[in-house]
């Protein structure tokens, strides 16, 4: 049996991965604050199983909680392979780095980088001789460059990066067989980049360059690159560990 866990399920990439690996044959345990009918239904029409989570990733106590319940789960059925999807992330705060607020950077960073380190150190740890594992970290081009208001963010990716190329170094040099990578998705059409447009310039220096993309219709379509991203994860003997695989590779 194989199982993805897919946080930031609700909207945006999470969900149209998540739509992807139903339709592979894929059981999918969805993490989010929210949760969505379509998914449940959509895995009924392809005889899978979804399985929603309620968790605030920027909470440790209830990220902890959500692991155990979703490990006890886990131990109920004969497993294959996991896959895991760090998707889930915040952007704010969007601000000059001497305007932040320290419980605004607090959150930010849990969500962004403790939060999946913690998840995919957990389900490797799970994972056997039995159970094989493919970990995924949604990364972004702002981890490579510098972003005006963009500090937190930038840093956390960046941060991200790094994290998945340690981890990915380990588990070669353990030949464990475990693979794991990170995806930037570049620049697509979701709530995130509506939030990105509704910044002030002395916030964000680039807002007007991120409203072009939406007016000269330069956004990708989550579906199209959930599609790039679910052909990476599922193709485990391929894929280079360590790796920060980008998708204007593929399109």
């Amino acid at each position: 049996m194989k199982i993805a866990i897919v946080t930031g399920v609700s909207k945006g990439l999470g969900k149209s991965t998540a739509e992807f690996l139903l339709e592979s044959g894929i059981h999918v345990y969805g993490v989010s604050r929210t949760s969505t009918n379509q998914l449940q239904q959509l895995a009924e029409v392809n005889d899978v199983t979804f399985t929603h989570f309620n968790c605030d990733l920027g909470n440790a106590e209830q990220t902890n909680r959500m692991i155990a319940e979703i490990k006890g789960k886990l131990t109920e059925h004969k497993l294959s392979q996991i896959y895991l999807v760090n998707n889930a992330a915040v952007l704010s705060p969007i601000n000059q780095a001497t305007k932040t607020d320290a419980k605004e950077l607090a959150y930010h960073f849990q969500v962004n980088i403790v939060t999946p380190m913690v998840l995919l150190n957990s389900f490797l740890n799970f994972c056997n001789e039995n159970i094989s594992f493919v970990g995924v970290n949604i990364t972004s081009g702002a981890a490579t460059r510098p972003i005006f208001g963009w500090s937190a963010y930038c840093s956390s990716k960046a941060s991200l990066n790094m994290f998945t190329k340690a981890v990915a170094l380990e588990q070669e040099e353990l030949k464990t067989g475990n693979k794991i990578f990170a995806f930037s998705p570049g620049v697509m059409d979701t709530e995130m980049q509506a939030e990105i447009r509704s910044s002030s310039y002395d916030q964000f220096i680039d807002v007007d360059t991120f409203k072009d993309y939406k007016n000269q219709n330069l956004l990708s379509d989550t579906e199209a690159v959930a599609g790039v991203l679910v052909n990476i994860l599922t193709d485990e003997v391929n894929i280079q560990n360590g790796k920060i695989y980008n998708v204007s590779e593929y399109f």
